[in-house]
């Protein structure tokens, strides 16, 4: 064991130096180049989707192999295909006062979980290659083979469109030393962890930048305005997606008083099972072991199997069980996050009362992941967001799906934030940005000193000569020396004839009038304008300049926000939807 251990490290050791070798050749290839690497991987990946799927759920015995099917879909191309237009290389945004440069931030530590293996491998490859960054993958041992070929796929393929073999490294030698030595490592750039608690608290203190996730026990609060059939199908749909293995599937359901009967006989038509007092205590000693820790070995299993281990028996068919749950806390088993097929269910009265519940399971176990809530009433819904200490809200949708961004506009992600709640760097879903320094040149706007040109007195124009006004005696003496000066005329000659007088032009106005009235009429010119169309990328500054202007930013699902611009932005009420 002493050996394995010294090899792991050695092992982590090594491959980062050799990524970091190549970092060297990575972060000079042109956008083009990057985005024809990660292309190419991407492409890879999605072709062996199924295989990969099959390869996590035999070596992890976690899950549905149809659902890690889909969930590598989704990291190799609805990730990708969000990702594939920003910018990430050289200018990323040019404005009279301000360019913003991107700059890749080096090394990536990528610890891959045992839950979500081959996805969050394919979608962390692709989101450090896509900003120019090695990355070097640790795996969970339980899916260290699954691991392994997903980054063997997905690195052949990048070879082969350029990319630096070295660039994406996997370690065989999986233990807590290797990934401790993989973290800390002084070439080490930046963390991105997911995995249990404890794995996330030594990424955090590595001393390196480091991006983890917290667990996420998502409660869904049922307001008695939404449609019984649909809210309950939507809960169904995530926390059997996959055997409940993702962290924003739902754990808990809070269902509004007037229309708990409606729910109850829904989840019954639907394959829910409620089970009795009885039966529930006997579960809830299988979900949790003695020391009250989430016992392993329902993780990702189906509800009959659950309830097979625990002696109860159920309904075939059964794709859920359900508890009532009297409370919240370390006596109430079914209030923990179990990422299984299994939810506590809580009666409360009232937005209030629900939401207080809400917030109550999220405190106990789930601080800053997500919540949900099935509600025709919007500003209900926005009241509920206010309230919960969850990064991601999702309304009428599967908790598990909308929070990764599949079912929702948030950004398509495997990596999802807590923020400060769950003691987290960011609350945002992880994507390419937060792998990217972005260096800004700033032009002054408000000079603090002039220039010296303009602190010299500017010249002052010579005054023209004072003109002399000739007295009234000069100009009589003018007029008559003129006159004595002209010839007389001949006795026999006529009279000359006076010169026609030109006809007087009528006046413009009445002639009591002292003033020509003019009217200038100025037509401004007219341009047809289109729609308005979105932008690619929001900065705090974009906002912060369209709030000084009085504008609109126009943005789409495609947009891609910073978060200061996105909290400035929505708090300002700055961005419109096209």
């Amino acid at each position: 064991m002493a050996d394995k251990d010294l090899l792991a490290q050695q092992e982590a050791r090594d491959a980062v130096d050799a990524a970091f070798a190549a970092f060297a050749v990575l972060a000079a290839f042109d956008q083009q180049k990057i985005d024809g690497i990660c292309d190419a991987m991407a492409k890879a990946a999605l072709a062996d989707c199924a295989r990969l799927g099959q390869m996590a759920h035999d070596e992890t015995g976690y899950g549905k192999p149809e659902d890690k099917f889909e969930k590598n879909r989704f990291a190799a191309e609805d990730v990708w295909n969000y990702f594939k237009g920003l910018k990430t290389v050289g200018v990323i945004k040019d404005s009279a006062s301000v360019v913003e440069i991107a700059s890749p931030r080096g090394v990536v530590a990528a610890i891959i979980p045992s839950t979500n293996p081959t996805s969050t491998a394919i979608f962390k490859i692709i989101i450090a290659i896509k900003s120019r960054n090695p990355i070097v993958l640790s795996p969970h041992p339980a899916a260290a083979k699954c691991i392994a070929e997903t980054t063997r796929i997905m690195r052949d393929a990048g070879v082969n469109a350029g990319l630096p073999a070295d660039a994406v490294r996997c370690l065989t030698v999986s233990t807590i030393e290797g990934t401790e030595a993989l973290m800390k490592h002084k070439r080490t750039a930046v963390i991105l962890a997911t995995g249990g608690t404890g794995l996330v608290r030594a990424a955090y203190s590595s001393g390196k930048p480091a991006f983890g996730v917290g667990p996420g026990n998502v409660p869904v609060f049922i307001e008695r305005s939404a449609d019984p059939a649909k809210a309950v199908a939507d809960i169904l749909t995530g926390t059997c997606f996959d055997n409940g293995t993702i962290c924003a599937s739902e754990q808990s359901v809070v269902v509004d008083a007037p229309v708990e009967a409606a729910v109850r006989a829904e989840f019954t038509r639907q394959g829910g099972h409620f089970l009795s007092a009885s039966d529930a205590e006997a579960v809830a000693r299988v979900l949790l072991t003695p020391q009250r820790t989430l016992n392993p070995g329902i993780v990702g299993k189906p509800a009959e199997y659950i309830a097979q281990l625990a002696g109860v028996s159920v309904p075939k068919g059964t794709r859920c069980l359900l508890a009532d749950c009297g409370g919240v806390g370390r006596d109430f088993p079914w209030s923990f996050e179990k990422l299984s097929p299994t939810l506590a269910f809580f009666v409360a009265n009232g937005v209030q009362e629900g939401a207080a519940r809400c917030e109550e399971i999220l405190r106990f176990g789930g601080m800053g992941h997500t919540a949900g809530m099935h509600t025709q009433d919007r500003a209900a819904a926005i009241e509920y967001g206010k309230q919960m200490p969850a990064a991601r809200v999702i309304i009428n949708s599967p908790t598990t799906h909308g929070a990764i961004g599949f079912s929702t506009d948030l950004s398509p992600s495997m990596t999802l934030g807590c923020g400060s709640w769950g003691g987290n760097v960011t609350s945002d879903n992880v994507s390419p940005i937060h792998l990217m320094d972005v260096k800004r040149v700033a032009f002054e706007t408000k000079p603090i000193n002039k220039s010296a040109s303009s602190e010299r007195p500017a010249a002052v124009p010579a005054s023209p000569p004072a003109r002399v006004k000739p007295r009234r005696e000069e100009i009589a003496k003018i007029v008559d020396s003129f006159l004595r000066s002209r010839p007389e005329p001949a006795a026999d000659a006529e009279p000359s004839k006076p010169l026609p007088v030109p006809p007087k032009p009528e006046p413009s106005v009445e002639p009591d009038k002292k003033e020509t009235i003019i009217h200038h009429v100025y037509a401004e010119p007219i341009v047809e304008k289109g729609p308005p169309q979105p932008v690619d990328f929001v900065s705090e500054d974009d906002v912060r300049r369209a709030i000084d202007r009085g504008e609109k930013i126009y943005i789409n699902k495609k947009t891609i926000l910073t978060p200061s611009a996105r909290d400035l932005g929505q708090e300002r009420e700055v961005f419109a939807s096209v």
